[in-house]
């Protein structure tokens, strides 16, 4: 093969390319639309609804009457739920806090009258609304043995519950004192 050729052969391909790419962005978009009891598609020049559209991924950090009625403004749960649980576990050092999956992981703390103890927290707001099944605790709990290793240790249900109460009761005073506003 020449060298005319091995030259002539990638420019004649990136110049169809081009011609081909430029071809794309011709002409308005046409869209199908097939309505019920219709044989044939019939052809449109409407805008399309997206998810850019009204609702859709515009709205997604705005605030809307719903979430606003919701207390779920700005985040992916219940918003009165979430301040209520990071109240609630506030004094526990956080490991990690995700607003839109709900999900508020702390990290070990010991109280300062029970050294050889420690307690850790998993936090699930599981729905939109303010209900009382909306918040799962999950409560770890460890013990330092003799020789310094941390041990697995049970808690006790009721501690699980009081977490759970503790961080309805707050969320439902924070949603008092909105209301009131």
């Amino acid at each position: 093969m020449s060298k005319a050729r091995r030259i002539a052969r990638p420019m004649v391909l990136a110049c169809v390319a081009a011609v081909t790419l430029a071809a794309c962005g011709q002409g308005e978009a046409v869209y199908p639309d097939r309505r019920p009891g219709d044989d044939q598609a019939t052809y449109s020049n409407q805008p399309r609804e997206t998810v850019f559209g009204p609702g859709g991924l515009k709205d997604l950090f705005g605030e809307t009457k719903k979430r606003a009625a919701e207390g779920g403004v700005g985040v992916g749960v219940n918003g009165y739920l979430w301040r209520a649980s990071l109240d609630t576990v506030g004094f526990m050092p956080l490991a990690s806090a995700d607003p839109f999956g709900g999900v508020i992981i702390t990290d070990w703390y010991s109280p300062p009258e029970t050294a050889n103890e420690r307690f850790k927290l998993n936090v699930f707001i599981l729905d939109r609304t303010l209900r009382a099944d909306g918040v799962k605790v999950t409560v770890f709990r460890q013990v330092r043995d003799a020789a310094g290793n941390w041990l697995d240790r049970p808690v006790e249900a009721k501690t699980v519950t009081e977490v759970e109460n503790a961080i309805l009761t707050r969320a439902r005073q924070l949603r008092t004192v909105s209301v009131q506003k």
